[in-house]
């Protein structure tokens, strides 16, 4: 890996990522304590993160804490492309585990969080044309919950991006480009003739500032979990 970053298992390796710095505990503790507990502002029942307790009881989360804080999106951007490396290995060394494999990359002295945004935006077509989604947290992180416009479920203590898996529930994430849609529908549909899952993209795309009111453009009900 050109940039050095110690990819390792959280709960299958605890040591070996408590090694990384006072990152890694903090980690651990915004894990168990919010993501897999619930929340009164969240709008639902059930843990903030249910797709995170399928990934820590099958011990599928890996992490990698990044030193330094003069970072520019270039080197980021090589971060991240070495994580993406990493993520594409442990699919096809652990094909049965893939569905729950999260991989996180910290960057616990970062203070400019608007390049997380930044890479993140970068990124995003790349990766979900992959199946997978990539997700921006860090501390005062904005982004409404699906159930809860008020809630800010990537408000997190540790600036962060994070590769999983792109669920059923994602839809919201994916409606402002066509190829992202499509992407979906390869996924979950893909028995579908292709240009009819590009038609279907096109026809379910949505313009303007609406594409980002993702509370609205929730599909699913509580009862309904992701796949």
């Amino acid at each position: 890996m050109s940039i050095g970053v110690n990819w390792c298992n959280v709960y299958g390796d605890p040591q070996r990522w408590e090694g990384q710095g006072p990152a890694a505990a903090t980690l651990v503790r915004w894990v168990d304590d919010h993501l897999l507990k619930p929340h009164a502002g969240l709008g639902r029942p059930g843990p903030v993160c249910p797709f995170m307790r399928h990934t820590t009881t099958r011990q599928l989360l890996w992490a990698g804490a990044v030193a330094g804080t003069d970072w520019s999106p270039e080197g980021m951007q090589e971060v991240m492309d070495d994580a993406f490396e990493v993520y594409a290995r442990l699919r096809r060394e652990n094909p049965m585990d893939s569905g729950g494999l999260t991989l996180v990359t910290l960057f616990p002295e970062l203070t400019r969080y608007e390049l997380i945004d930044a890479v993140h935006r970068a990124r995003k077509t790349q990766v979900v044309a992959e199946g997978l989604m990539l997700g921006q947290f860090y501390p005062g992180c904005t982004v409404p919950g699906l159930w809860n416009s008020d809630f800010h479920p990537l408000d997190a203590p540790v600036p962060m991006l994070v590769l999983r898996p792109m669920m059923s529930t994602d839809f919201p994430f994916l409606v402002a480009r066509t190829e992202w849609l499509y992407a979906y529908f390869t996924r979950f549909a893909p028995d579908l003739p292709g240009r009819l899952r590009w038609a279907i993209a096109e026809r379910m795309r949505v313009v303007g500032p609406e594409a980002s009111e993702i509370t609205s453009l929730r599909m699913h009900s509580a009862g309904e979990h992701a796949r």
